[in-house]
């Protein structure tokens, strides 16, 4: 019998240990052996409660124990987890968590710690919630080079976004309600602003390119910014909206990015819906495959925990490689890296009235901008839009939509053709 303890009687703890009691035969058949829940750790008392048998609050009762062989951690947060982490793989016990925090911030230390120890560290859940991405990328992926990793990693954002462009809600009403659901926090700075989808796409990279890739190093949008009128353009061009974490390798350098993204229909991200979320990996050889599930939630989290439960105990005795050296990786400036834009510019006396559709007489449209004709008509040549590709809105703005371009030009290009600039997204 192999005794396992987890940390954190919250949402994602309490799913864990529901999993562990309700489906214990076939956890323990799959896992090769009997998995007992000795201990659930937490601060508070949970009376009438199942959990009340196994309740500690000291952590020292835990990891002092030498039948303790497991641990899952699902508290949060960097501190106590770190620590706790470390003083158990430091006495060979392996340990699991769903931590995005932990993991992005140490997971190359207790990767280290843990193969010192002849342990394991394992963080399945830490990026994609129910979704199994990280195993197959360390297991199964091997014989690629991954040249880029894009994903709608926030189910709050996916949700926001879905809930604007198929049913016109407006930010802060889909916000609202959004909170109200239970999918977003009182205080949503972390998802909407891209915060949590920052740290995942910070480990997938770190993964894929085997070097340390830190969350405080990326560039990171948010959705905050993102109106009725973007998703009118999207629809004129047959596209949607995402928030997408992106890692792209080009000549070395990696390039990390968060940001609102015009997905088209023939990328498999652009029908991921709702509070869903979806990993894409390309590698050189294998070129494109998506990881597709619920991103969170109690079950689903939990379910990825359990499945590293049982790899741990599957593994006792031995450690499993995973290539991620604390050593930084090579980042490139996001500015230098090439993409299409959506630029939304202002125009004064535009044939605003043409009822031809949003491509309708495009190039003619904006030439007859008055006041700015000539400055919008330099903006095109500088960022290497060709004429056609100008779209025209009924409000006085046109939005123009560039070829291949980096940002740093195309903020030169701005600059000097001296155009009045709305808003930008980028085109995936």
């Amino acid at each position: 019998m192999i005794n396992v303890a987890v940390l954190g009687y919250g949402t994602v703890g309490s799913g864990v240990a529901k999993i562990l009691w309700e489906n214990h035969s076939h956890v323990c058949r799959r896992a090769g052996e009997e998995i007992n829940l000795k201990y659930v750790l937490d601060l508070r008392e949970f009376p009438g409660d199942p959990v009340e048998k196994v309740l500690v609050h000291d952590f020292d009762t835990i990891v002092n124990d030498p039948e303790i062989r497991v641990i899952a951690e699902a508290m949060g947060g960097l501190e106590p987890a770190y620590t706790f982490a470390k003083r158990a793989l430091e006495k060979g016990i392996s340990f699991c968590t769903s931590n995005k925090v932990l993991v992005e911030a140490k997971g190359a230390e207790l990767i280290g710690i843990a193969k010192e120890h002849n342990a394991n560290f394992f963080f399945e859940a830490s990026v994609g919630g129910g979704i199994p991405v990280i195993r197959p990328m360390i297991e199964c992926l091997t014989a690629d080079h991954f040249d880029e990793i894009s994903g709608i990693l926030n189910g709050t954002t996916n949700y926001m976004l879905t809930r604007m462009d198929q049913e016109g809600v407006a930010y802060d009403e889909v916000l609202a309600e959004a909170q109200k659901l239970g999918y977003a926090e009182r205080n949503p700075e972390a998802d909407v602003e891209g915060h949590d989808a920052g740290r995942k796409i910070a480990i997938l990279a770190s993964l894929a390119y085997e070097k340390q890739v830190s969350f405080e190093d990326i560039s990171m949008e948010g959705i905050t910014k993102i109106t009725g009128t973007d998703f009118e353009y999207a629809r004129a061009l047959g596209m949607s909206i995402k928030l997408l974490g992106t890692a792209r390798k080009k000549d070395g350098k990696v390039y990390v990015i968060v940001a609102p993204f015009m997905v088209a229909p023939g990328d498999p991200l652009y029908a991921v819906n709702g509070v869903y979320n979806a990993i894409k990996l390309h590698g050189d050889m294998l070129e494109n495959v998506m990881f597709y599930g619920q991103g969170a939630g109690k079950e689903a989290t939990a379910s990825a925990v359990v499945s590293d439960i049982q790899d741990c105990v599957r593994r006792l005795g031995s450690h499993r490689e995973i290539l991620w050296s604390g050593e930084k990786a090579e980042l490139g400036d996001i500015a230098e890296f090439p993409f299409r834009f959506l630029v939304r510019v202002k125009t004064k006396g535009a044939d605003a009235a043409s009822t031809d559709g949003p491509f309708a007489a495009a190039a003619n449209a904006v030439k007859q901008a008055v006041d700015t004709s000539k400055s919008l008509a330099e903006f095109e040549a500088a960022v290497g839009a060709k004429p056609m590709e100008a779209l025209k809105s009924a409000d006085g703005e046109t939005a123009v939509l560039t070829g291949p371009i980096t940002e740093k030009k195309l903020t030169e290009a701005i600059a000097s053709t001296g155009v009045d600039v709305i808003g930008r997204i980028r085109l995936a």
